[in-house]
């Protein structure tokens, strides 16, 4: 029984030795690709951002499968980008590039042959090329408007044949690429939701704004109306509440159906709104996140919110979120 465990510990040392290997080299690798870039990179940008198309990404292997990574985190964060498999592209897909467009092209080596024809297309129509690769005397680098010359290092492959240390290099100055782009885009938080509108990501990102109902149903009232004038458009709106405005239009509380049921034992008969109304309601802004606002409403134990534009000089209510409302978005 003690032999089995040695056996265990054995394998499982010896493991996590070749993982602080792999990333011992990795991160020494992207060490050097960030001591590496300059001038180069700028141009880059520079090319990708002035392209009226799209980037058209392309790489053959493994610097096909990070092209493709490219390609997509670029199109997610506001760099219109697309994925040309050079073979294919050799047979009829150079037709899926335009004069509009820049292309990135990824080669380890800058040697790969089935690029060939995506390089001679790009030169014949004047198409900016970028090129990714770690010899600077490649025939894809030379061919480049830019060449992204990566650092020669070795792979995390014991044997040195596994791309390894090679496509973590790629990625990274992608992911740069992207990055870069996207802050010269000035790229929103709501631009970015707007291209990832579904799962939690999207849920995440959701305003205030997208899920209020607008000025048309609020239930508001002056503070002087009788109460029974305002119950009667409370329950008209369905909202379980109404909103008391100033004289200035300012939301200056709310009256809610609990309210009304802890005085239901008072003469209220002449009673006008301002006599039971809360006073400075809980409000959020058209711009807060909606997660924020399900979070005020579950601390408070309230069910809905007046809405406030936060430009606007005058506090008037703009809209109302209701708690179903966010349930129905899928924030809880």
């Amino acid at each position: 029984m003690g032999s089995a465990v040695l056996d265990d510990v054995a394998p499982a040392a010896g493991d996590l030795a070749v993982a602080h290997r792999v990333i011992e080299v990795a991160g020494e690798a992207v060490r050097l690709l960030g001591d590496s870039l300059g001038p180069e990179f700028t141009k880059a940008v520079d090319i990708l951002l002035a392209a009226k198309g799209r980037v058209i990404v392309s790489g053959i292997g493994k610097s096909g499968h990070i092209a493709r990574k490219i390609a997509a985190t670029m199109a997610s964060t506001g760099t219109p980008a697309h994925f040309v498999h050079p073979s294919e592209a050799s047979h009829g897909d150079l037709g899926e590039i335009t004069r509009n467009d820049a292309l990135l092209v990824l080669s380890w080596r800058g040697e790969t042959r089935e690029l060939s024809d995506l390089i001679v297309y790009a030169k014949r129509f004047r198409i900016p090329l970028i090129g990714m690769a770690w010899n600077a005397d490649s025939t894809l680098l030379k061919a480049a408007d830019v060449a992204l010359v990566l650092p020669h290092v070795s792979e995390a492959c014991p044997h040195g044949l596994a791309p390894t240390t090679s496509t973590t290099l790629m990625i990274v100055l992608g992911d740069a690429l992207a990055m870069a782009l996207m802050e010269r885009r000035d790229f929103s938080v709501d631009e970015y939701r707007n291209l990832h509108p579904g799962g939690s990501l999207g849920r995440a990102l959701i305003r205030v704004q997208d899920l209020m109902h607008g000025p048309a149903e609020l239930p508001l009232a002056a503070e002087a109306t009788p109460l029974r004038e305002a119950i009667a458009v409370m329950e008209k709106h369905n909202f379980g509440c109404i909103g008391i405005t100033g004289a200035d239009g300012a939301l200056v509380g709310i009256v809610t159906d609990g309210d009304l049921r802890r005085r239901f034992d008072q003469n209220l008969k002449d009673a006008k709104a301002s006599d039971v109304m809360t006073k400075s309601p809980k409000i959020v802004r058209t711009d807060q996140l909606a997660a924020e606002a399900v979070a005020l409403m579950n601390d408070k134990q309230i069910t809905q919110l007046f809405v406030l534009d936060p430009k606007a000089k005058v506090a008037k209510p703009v809209g109302i979120l209701h708690i179903h409302d966010c349930l129905r978005a899928g924030l809880r």
